[in-house]
């Protein structure tokens, strides 16, 4: 597996065309999706039941022709097991209960261990292993900047205003709350590793929100100690980082032992080149898939030949594929990255 152009491009070697995944690519655009979810009950229901979770992890591979594998799951996964309630409520997304305030209230949070608490997703690791024997498994997990705050705000916002005046203004329940959740990330995503994922993707989706001052101050060192303790202990496996509307750390977010760096499709590859000598992920636009075939052509084409001048290229889109996608779309982007990285090369 470790030859698979995926993990060849972001260790920075030679690949013979420019290999795809999509975020969210096992979701909601999928009419074989949403049956298998109508089956499982609640979103939540469908993250722990490991037959059924493999089995929306595998579709991609299956319906639009992908290079990997993401595992079906959740950011809030392991928030849940740390004592947070976690409920989706139509128009307005996560809400989470209790929410933090406090010192003490970060003291009562558990630090769930993955192969007791989270048994079901090692579980889904191992289903998914046992069938998927060409590609790639992505393993993920939330950063802790970007759980934090939905832990100190409740659920989803648009101004981060807990999540900043606490940063700002209390600087013991930061660290509290920071210093555990790196535990939390750290545990799970080398339980994902040692239960057989390939490579793993950081999701610090909302560090774009942050000056890179902050964000280098109260952040970068809680994301680089995750990846420095992953990378000692598995220093085969590749990292990919990614965040959105985060052009601006990108040079700070260089200095991660990171193998890949995902890009939004606000962030130009010739722009991020400048600031970064890792393999690089994305980057079009997810609203790009509603456009004719054509322009389709047109912007995947551009995207994978400045790609060329990367260390590796990992073609994706800037952030999760929208519900509402033709899925015929989505295989035309496969299809056409392929045939057109084949080609310029």
């Amino acid at each position: 597996m470790k030859d698979h152009p995926i993990l060849k491009a972001a260790r920075g070697e030679k690949t013979d065309y420019t290999p795809v995944w999509i975020m969210r690519q096992a979701g909601r655009y999928s009419a074989k999706y949403r049956e298998i979810r109508a089956k499982a009950g609640s979103f939540m229901d469908l993250c722990r039941n490991p037959e059924l979770a493999a089995e929306v992890t595998l579709l991609p591979i299956e319906e639009i022709g992908v290079d990997a594998a993401i595992l079906f799951s959740d950011i809030f996964v392991p928030v849940e097991k740390m004592g947070i309630n976690i409920e989706f409520v139509s128009g307005k997304g996560p809400v989470l209960s209790p929410v933090v305030r406090t010192v003490e209230d970060v003291k009562n949070l558990s630090i769930p261990v993955p192969e007791d608490d989270l048994s079901y997703v090692l579980e889904t690791i191992k289903i998914i292993k046992d069938h998927l024997t060409d590609r790639p498994l992505i393993g993920f997990s939330g950063a802790p900047f970007t759980l934090a705050s939905y832990i100190l705000e409740g659920g989803s916002t648009k101004d981060y205003r807990a999540a900043k005046t606490t940063m700002w203004n209390n600087s013991e329940l930061w660290q509290a709350l920071m210093d555990k959740l790196t535990v939390v990330v750290t545990e799970y995503l080398s339980s994902q590793i040692k239960a057989g994922v390939d490579l793993v993707q950081i999701f610090d989706s909302w560090m774009g929100v942050l000056s890179a001052e902050d964000y280098e101050k109260y952040v970068f060192p809680h994301t680089k100690k995750i990846v420095d303790i992953l990378k000692e202990r598995h220093p085969d496996t590749p990292i990919i980082h990614f965040g959105v509307n985060s052009s601006h750390l990108i040079e700070v977010n260089n200095l991660l032992d990171v193998d890949v760096i995902g890009l939004d499709w606000r962030t130009e590859i010739p722009f991020a080149l400048g600031r970064t000598d890792k393999s690089i992920q994305g980057n079009l636009d997810p609203v790009a898939l509603f456009a004719d075939e054509k322009v389709i052509e047109e912007k995947v084409r551009k995207i994978v030949i400045e790609g060329l001048r990367a260390r590796g290229h990992i073609f994706n889109l800037g952030h999760g594929i929208l519900p509402q996608t033709d899925p015929e779309k989505a295989k035309f982007l496969v299809e056409t990255v392929h045939r057109i990285s084949r080609e310029v090369r």
